[in-house]
């Protein structure tokens, strides 16, 4: 049996050398950081713990940048951030126990998200392992039982030789389409025991490609070439497998008009003629899809954002193509291709023939002016101010991240993104306090470009503590709150629903002076000097928060 070694990692002569005499003074944690050297990280981000002490000390023996935050769940924000932003794979660093269950709602986004984060959990000590209650500090049961259903794997060291391909392994499955977080947990003891191994050099974790079957693309080519009415749903998938391009010249070559769910933001320029923009949430944009006689989603599960809360009923023929093989038909009966949306929308291009219709420009413009006209019946002004405002003011190649707030609802609709992957929101999972920790990831990954945070006065109280962490690292990062006195979405919902209002209301801290209590320049602003106030924080360098009490409203639902 012969073997191919011309790919696999080669040694050159001095790590050869090396490999023979190992610097004294390593542990296992020195396995870790030098596996994460090996496969091309650059930053970690974490909080350290007493069982994960091993892996922290080696940090100062390598070459990694260690961004460390105040709160795990933060942390994890942080390095879903920078998967989203670099498309490279993010380590968490977490210790045992309740650090790692305070992880575990950002691994959750991560996982709804396709965000590529690698979690390395410390462990109690070896001999404590195994569901005994020995007592030990942070000890579970089944550490492992409590990440299972989040993670797409996990992957457990209980020897020091076992470190490097348990990291290799959750690299691989982190980057393999769909991205996701991975889950690496290693024992007090192992991480801290000294070893003689060699100095872990080069890795290979190559990813394997998800590219669809050709009788899949040939039978979606035809029916998209035969197409009366074809019109395109483009998802976070499009984003993430940076198939904009291909995207559009599908587009343009069948003209076909195009839709970005909120994930998908920025995948299909706003401005373009063929451009149904992002209102999803609108009746008039979901008659327009039921229309359709063939409708071809990627990278979308058509989940309850993406389908104006379920109440889509597309009448013609769906395609969709989608990583993730679980969403593939979960909410539609569809011609289902399993793939990467890089590599569909690529073959799809050349398979199919090109269609010219004249009309398909003038019936969105029709839609979007329908849209237009119910939202300016609802009186609306401010909200639209504060939403231009925040355009004025960002560059357009700056990436925003927002929080689960009224801003962030009006932005999945109503703002254009303007480049793809730039605007993120923790709307895979809904949950607050993503928005700031999420920016500082994105500093962390490209300190060259602004970067602003959204998050209303509720979901900010999540993150303060990461002020610190923003002038610690002196980050270039705007964190706008808009300040309402209360989770504003919820006071809708259940002033709308009850009549009135239970536990939404906040006492909430003067978010000028407490910012400036960090270091961290604060103004108050108003709606008319907004894009003013947030342009000079922006071009500001370091950190700095911009204040504003509003009191914004949501457009009326249209799926009730």
């Amino acid at each position: 049996m012969s073997h191919d070694h011309d790919d696999r990692p080669q040694l050159t002569a001095a790590q050869a050398a090396a490999v023979l005499n190992p610097p004294a003074g390593r542990n296992g944690g020195d396995l870790v950081v030098e596996s994460l050297q090996g496969l091309g990280a650059t930053t970690v981000f974490g909080l350290p713990g007493q069982h994960a002490l091993g892996m922290f000390d080696a940090l100062r023996r390598s070459s990694l940048r260690y961004v460390g935050l105040r709160v795990e769940n933060n942390a994890g924000f942080a390095a879903d951030a920078y998967g989203r932003i670099t498309g490279e794979v993010a380590p968490l660093l977490l210790s045992t126990g309740p650090g790692a269950l305070t992880s575990l709602a950002a691994l959750q986004e991560a996982a709804a998200a396709s965000a590529p984060v690698l979690a390395i959990s410390s462990q109690i000590p070896t001999a404590g392992l195994g569901g005994g209650r020995h007592g030990y500090l942070h000890e579970l049961r089944d550490q492992q039982a409590s990440v299972r259903d989040i993670v797409k794997s996990v992957h457990t060291v209980r020897a020091a030789s076992q470190i490097p391909s348990a990291i290799a392994a959750a690299w691989e499955s982190a980057l393999t389409a769909p991205h996701g977080p991975v889950w690496v947990e290693i024992p007090q003891d192992v991480l801290l025991a000294e070893t003689a191994l060699p100095v872990v050099s080069a890795m290979d974790a190559t990813p394997r490609e998800l590219y669809p079957r050709p009788e899949l693309t040939i039978a979606a080519a035809h029916l998209l070439s035969k197409a009366e009415r074809p019109v395109i749903i483009a998802g976070g998938g499009v984003v993430r497998s940076d198939a904009s391009g291909k995207l559009r010249a599908l587009a343009e070559k069948i003209d076909a008009p195009v839709v970005t769910t909120f994930g998908g933001k920025g995948a299909f320029p706003w401005e373009h003629p063929l451009s149904l923009r992002s209102w999803l949430e609108d009746r008039h944009t979901t008659d327009f899809l039921e229309d359709a006689d063939v409708l071809l989603v990627v990278g979308s599960g058509l989940g309850e954002l993406s389908s104006n809360y379920h109440t889509f009923r597309p009448r013609g023929q769906v395609i969709q193509i989608e990583a993730d093989a679980g969403k593939l038909e979960s909410n539609h009966p569809a011609l289902g291709i399993h793939s990467d949306a890089r590599e569909a929308l690529a073959d799809l291009l050349e398979a199919v023939e090109r269609r010219e219709d004249a009309g398909a420009a003038d019936r969105v413009r029709t839609v979007l002016e329908k849209v237009r006209v119910r939202i300016e019946a609802q009186e609306l002004t401010l909200e639209q101010q504060v939403l231009a405002a925040v355009r004025e003011a960002l560059p357009d190649a700056a990436p925003s991240f927002w929080d689960m707030t009224i801003l962030a609802y009006w932005a999945w609709s109503a703002f254009d993104a303007r480049r793809p992957n730039t605007m993120h929101s923790a709307q895979g999972a809904g949950g607050l306090g993503y928005g700031f920790p999420a920016a500082i990831g994105a500093a962390a990954a490209d300190p060259t470009k602004p970067v602003l945070a959204v998050s209303g006065d509720g979901g900010a109280m999540y993150s303060i503590a990461e002020l610190a962490t923003a002038r610690q690292y002196d980050l270039p990062l705007t964190w706008l709150i808009v300040d309402d006195g209360g989770y504003g979405i919820l006071r809708e919902y259940m002033t709308g629903a009850f009549g009135e209002t239970t536990g939404t209301e906040l006492a909430r801290p003067d978010f000028v002076a407490l910012a400036e209590s960090f270091g961290v320049p604060a103004v108050r602003t108003s709606p008319e000097s907004l894009a003013a106030d947030l342009s000079k924080a922006l071009a500001t360098p370091g950190p700095s928060v911009v204040v504003l009490p509003a009191l914004l409203r949501m457009f009326e639902p249209t799926h009730l």
